[in-house]
């Protein structure tokens, strides 16, 4: 992948994540039964497959109630600065150790310091952060969902109708179960490990292994997207491909539960437009060059595989 291809977003890197999350750990949670509504035989069983597009930053604030960070730094129309992502750190889900580090990332976002995160590092996202790597596809089958995400081939598995082991091995994309309430698959994840870029989002927000993630997927017309592709303008995520009256979109909500970062829990969504393009490959570490004059640290093996 040439180097002019490293998409836009390696120069918004500027804005996130320089240092891991210093917030106190805990032990991946011990996680009992989830509820779910049993088999899906006879079930209606929404059709969620395609290819989806969203841009970056990605997650679409809320109207009101606890909700994602936005960009404190805008621009003269009122939107975010894409090129600057100051985070909002005085958002009141932020405890005060997390409020700091979200501080510290918006510092350097002002001066235009090069951050690296998992994206740009080519270290496995971890979800949330893994939503905003595009473009994704769902693979519906009777017993699991996969997500695909484009960015450097990630890949998810979520098992349906199933329960959470008990007791969860941290692992980047966490343990995944989820199961259809009519018109919507929902995913509960926990036991996300974090590693030495991990952000939750793209302003450096810290999270935990005590972080629990419910995401709810469904298709909504074009008036139920045009608020989230509202919401998004407001951010300056400009929507992608060309949304009309008659089509149909892919919403998620996801609320994020972490007592050892947020002081409650807080969701947002995203809304997605089919992606009528191939899939292209984006292979991260073809291009280890993520920001003038720096290397990517490409995840290395301490002892061979073989």
């Amino acid at each position: 992948m040439h180097l002019q291809r490293r998409d836009f977003f390696l120069a918004v890197t500027a804005a996130v994540a320089a240092a891991a999350p210093v917030c106190a750990q805990t032990a991946a949670p011990t996680a009992g039964p989830v509820a779910h509504s049993g088999t899906q035989a006879s079930a209606f069983i929404p059709d969620l497959s395609g290819i989806w597009n969203h841009s970056i930053p990605g997650f679409e604030p809320l109207a009101s109630g606890p909700t994602a960070l936005i960009n404190q730094q805008r621009r003269a129309n009122g939107t975010g600065n894409i090129l600057k992502l100051v985070g909002d750190y005085n958002n009141p889900i932020l405890k005060p150790a997390a409020a700091e580090i979200v501080k510290k990332h918006a510092e350097l976002g002002l001066k235009g310091i090069g951050d690296p995160n998992t994206r740009n590092q080519c270290w496995p996202s971890g979800v949330p952060f893994i939503f905003t790597e595009r473009p994704t596809e769902l693979l519906q089958t009777p017993n699991k969902v996969t997500i695909l995400y484009g960015h450097d081939h990630q890949v998810r598995q979520v098992r349906l109708n199933a329960n959470h082991p008990a007791k969860v091995t941290p692992s980047w994309y966490g343990d995944s179960v989820g199961h259809y309430e009519g018109d919507t698959l929902v995913v509960d994840t926990v036991g996300v490990k974090v590693g030495p870029y991990s952000v939750l989002d793209w302003y450096g927000t810290p999270y935990t292994e005590a972080t629990h993630i419910i995401e709810r997927y469904r298709m909504v017309d074009y008036a139920a997207a045009k608020d989230g592709f509202d919401r998004d303008a407001k951010e300056h995520n400009p929507v992608q491909g060309d949304p009309n009256e008659a089509g149909k979109y892919l919403q998620l909500e996801f609320t994020i539960d972490d007592a050892n970062v947020f002081t409650t829990p807080w969701t947002a969504t995203m809304t997605f437009v089919r992606d009528r393009a191939p899939w292209e490959e984006m292979v991260c570490a073809e291009n280890i060059q993520w920001y003038a004059g720096k290397n990517a640290d490409v995840p290395r093996a301490a002892k061979p595989d073989f």
